[in-house]
């Protein structure tokens, strides 16, 4: 590390020396001009008009996307064709935004109902300890019972309509 900062600061020694006799020397009128020339490569300063170039380069961008515009064009207008077919459109439902608005509603109503049915489920089982003391309760009978009672009244409502 020490051996690579210590050739790089001789580096910059030389470089510096070199632009410091290169100034003297344009100070002094020794060296060459003391302004920058320019190079003209595009313009002529005789006939003061651009020079034409004499190589095989007839690469412009101008002639490079040429036909870059009309086919985006093209590309675009068949793209609208394609999305503006009227079969493809469909109207969303009417009540969309008023479901969409019930979601929140409606998970508090969820948690809700499912404790109402713990409470009732809990309300009858202890109503069967109280009316059969001795005999052990059946879970799975008194679910049943109640499924053919909601089965009943379902179907009792469904013929009132």
């Amino acid at each position: 590390m020490e051996t690579n900062l210590a050739v790089t600061q001789a580096e910059r020694k030389e470089r510096l020396i070199a632009l410091r006799k290169r100034k003297l020397e344009s100070e002094q009128g020794n060296g060459g001009p003391s302004h920058f020339a320019f190079k003209q490569r595009n313009f002529d300063p005789e006939t003061r008009q651009s020079r034409k170039r004499d190589g095989p380069g007839d690469d412009t961008v101008e002639k490079a996307v040429e036909g870059l515009a009309e086919q985006i064009i093209k590309e675009d207008e068949e793209k609208r064709k394609e999305e503006l077919d009227l079969f493809n459109i469909q109207p969303r439902r009417a009540n969309w935004d008023l479901k969409r608005d019930m979601t929140n509603r409606m998970s508090k109503l969820e948690r809700r109902t499912n404790e109402a049915i713990a409470t009732i489920f809990r309300q009858r089982l202890q109503s069967m300890k109280k009316d059969n003391p001795g005999a052990e309760v059946d879970i799975v009978a008194s679910m049943n019972a109640a499924e053919h009672e909601r089965d009943a009244e379902n179907a009792a409502s469904s013929d009132d309509e």
